[in-house]
């Protein structure tokens, strides 16, 4: 099978070009490589994935720039698409909010058309637990009304998924959209919160804590991620949508506990306001992914840190964060 994996040089994508070059398909990563941080990281994960199979390729382009992106398509003619391509995360969106309509919502409906244009029939996309914004209902049901979004990236998440629906229903595409729930792991961008703290606690220096320490997330190790999405290329569905997510919330407060404890090191902890946009906490229902999918979390968030700890400590990191500021606000998934 010829896939195209959009984003496919970041972090979840890089883990899926792998998972897919070893189930035997040939892959075609499509990034920009956006210096938010070290392009340097992405030409690394690059490397790796060549280094897997000679049936991959790179080519390097950007979703909001439409003619390529049809070209390769066409010129293809790709089975499925694995749309994870975006400008990601809650903060920076409230700083840049024309941008990430531009890139996530213009962005997914060009996936869209190169898609409905070249006659691939079948694509899977990333959407956010940042969906559900502050739902009071918890875990947060596939069903729920998303009414309440609190950040400029959820509301373009939103938006990609009613895209997705339009293009299953008016043009008969198998869409299914995958609202993540706080992936981490090997190669997890140097902004993200696990990444962030291990690199400051390493170096001695303080890591931001947002809050009280009481906000909660669903970490989900990528593996499991991984697993979901290859999952759903599997099968056909019309259109649907299903969180992935380790369904076990986890406080802020014990997570740096549990990752001082896998780098044998205490942090220093910098206690600032809570942020605007941050949901008090995120909680996936999967009992839909768990009977349609099969998808059954597996590695619990002690291994996956022990596992993220093993990785982090074989890499260097010398420009890896996008500010010298140890306050300076990470994205999230």
């Amino acid at each position: 099978m010829k896939v195209l994996v959009t984003g496919g040089a970041g972090f979840i994508g890089s883990h899926l070009c792998e998972r897919l070059l070893a189930a035997g398909h040939r892959v075609w990563a499509l990034d920009n490589l956006d210096p938010f941080y070290d392009p340097a990281i992405k030409r690394r994960n690059l490397r790796e994935i060549a280094r897997a199979s000679d049936r991959f390729t790179f080519v390097q382009g950007d979703i909001t720039e439409p003619e390529p992106l049809r070209a390769l398509c066409h010129d293809v003619r790709f089975d499925q698409i694995v749309h994870l391509a975006a400008r990601a995360g809650v903060r920076p969106s409230l700083e840049q909010p024309a941008l990430y309509q531009r890139v996530n919502v213009e962005g997914t409906v060009h996936v869209l058309e190169a898609a409905r244009q070249s006659g691939t029939r079948k694509l899977v996309l990333a959407s956010s637990s940042s969906v559900y914004g502050c739902n009071a209902k918890v875990p947060f049901s596939e069903d729920d009304p998303l009414t309440a979004p609190i950040s400029p990236y959820a509301a373009s998440k939103i938006a990609c998924e009613a895209l997705g629906h339009v293009y299953h229903h008016v043009y008969g595409l198998d869409i299914v959209m995958l609202r993540f729930f706080t992936v981490y792991g090997p190669r997890q961008r140097p902004d993200l919160a696990i990444h962030k703290f291990a690199r400051l606690i390493r170096q001695g220096r303080p890591i931001p804590v947002y809050g009280d320490g009481s906000s909660a997330r669903d970490y989900t190790f990528i593996t499991d991620i991984l697993d979901g999405v290859e999952a759903c290329m599997q099968h056909e569905f019309g259109y649907e949508i299903f969180n992935l997510g380790d369904s076990r919330p986890v406080r802020l407060d014990r997570l740096i506990e549990l990752l001082e404890q896998a780098l044998g090191q205490p942090a220093q902890r910098q206690w600032l306001p809570a942020q605007p946009g941050d949901v008090p906490i995120t909680y996936a229902d999967i009992r839909k992914a768990g009977t349609r999918l099969g998808y059954q979390p597996r590695v619990p968030l002690e291994e996956g840190l022990q596992r993220f700890v093993a990785w982090f400590n074989t890499v260097s990191h010398p420009h890896e964060t996008p500010s010298a500021d140890p306050a300076a606000p990470e994205r999230s998934t």
